[in-house]
């Protein structure tokens, strides 16, 4: 004979989805995307209108409107594949994830590094 009993019935109860610690109703729908389905669609509506496949994505932000993502892709191959052109690109998507702007930032070859600046040189 067990010495266990079935807890998942109290369990539930004390912790159910339409409430908080304090009890009150959770205000937080579902229906926006989550971070991840943002970033699949920033991606894939940049391809769409630049018609350039991006190639990973640098920086990630929800802003006070939606969110702010940079997004590198390849502009233009060439051999050896670290002298192709890169760019960076700022987009930007209202809260439910859809691009409503988005802007070139920066150019640069592949096997490049950002430039260190240091004081007064």
């Amino acid at each position: 004979m067990s010495n266990t009993k079935n807890t998942s019935n109290s369990h539930d109860s004390q912790n159910s989805p339409e409430e908080d610690e304090e009890g009150t109703e959770d205000t937080v729908t579902d229906d926006r995307p989550s971070p991840m389905e943002v970033l699949r669609g920033a991606r894939s509506q940049l391809a769409e209108l630049t018609g350039m496949e991006p190639e990973s994505v640098s920086s990630f932000e929800q802003t006070a409107d939606g969110w702010s993502i940079d997004v590198e892709v390849l502009e233009l191959s060439r051999v050896p594949d670290t002298m192709s052109l890169m760019a960076s690109y700022q987009v930007d998507l209202d809260r439910d994830g859809q691009l409503t702007g988005y802007r070139r930032v920066r150019r640069y070859e592949r096997g490049r590094s950002d430039a260190r600046r240091s004081g007064g040189r």
